[in-house]
């Protein structure tokens, strides 16, 4: 019998936002899935990896950045590298960045604020695994939390960026529009989310752990979780049958 996809929510010294995914994953969603502490050497039970939120080892030098040399990391990169589902999500984002998982960085917001407050987002891709149950430039409700979430890379990079289609989702007004007063935080190209060229990494500064259930004032994040659910139902449902 096939097994469901398994999930692994890591734990860093300072996350917060890792209750909140395992909550959403297991209790809301009924996925499997576990805690894998930052110390972890072997993902290889697992399908999916989520890296949350938080102020992992306290933001020393950079956020992300002493996260990124740990031992869980390292297997991340592995994991990623044979085609595991990996998102992180506003830390987590800042780790895949200085693990070199994601192209770009993460800088001080505009303004040297910290924002935390509910935005809207245009999905820019609705064909990749963490995207599949949205609409193609659907606009969608995703709280952020956060101090330097200002999505920053060279021209060259940018430009790439947008031509292979990896930002996956953008900062917009209720209308869709990218106006100034949309973007938070001053990133560039309005980018709230990108994936890798593979698009099985997933990076984003919004919250959709935060906005699964609609207790807590609005659902489009579940979709994410679900996306990537059925996404890796579908792969092992392709590959049960080959070896049949």
């Amino acid at each position: 019998m096939m097994r469901d996809p398994r999930f692994a929510v890591v734990v860093f010294p300072g996350s917060n936002c890792d209750r909140d995914c395992l909550h959403v994953l297991r209790d809301v969603l009924g996925y499997p899935a576990e805690f894998v502490w930052h110390e972890e050497e072997d993902l290889s039970g697992f399908d999916a990896v989520v890296l949350p939120g938080g102020f992992s080892y306290g933001d020393y030098l950079r956020p992300g950045a002493v996260a990124a040399t740990s031992p869980v990391v390292r297997a991340v990169r592995r994991f990623a590298g044979a085609g595991g589902l990996v998102v992180g999500i506003c830390n987590g984002f800042q780790v895949l960045l200085e693990a070199g998982l994601l192209p770009g960085a993460l800088v001080r917001n505009r303004g040297a604020t910290f924002r935390c407050e509910w935005t809207t987002l245009r999905v820019e891709r609705a064909d990749t695994p963490f995207t599949s149950l949205y609409a193609p430039g659907e606009v969608v409700r995703m709280p952020i939390a956060h101090g330097d979430g200002r999505y920053h890379a060279p021209p060259e990079v940018l430009e790439e960026l947008e031509q292979r289609g990896q930002v996956v989702f953008r900062y917009v007004d209720r209308d869709g529009r990218t106006t100034p007063e949309a973007n938070p935080n001053g990133s560039l190209h309005h980018i709230a989310g990108l994936a890798n060229r593979e698009g099985n990494v997933l990076g984003l500064m919004p919250h959709p752990e935060r906005c699964s259930e609609a207790v807590l004032g609005g659902q489009d994040g579940r979709r994410l979780f679900e996306s990537m659910y059925r996404w890796l139902r579908d792969r092992a449902l392709l590959a049960a049958g080959r070896t049949r």
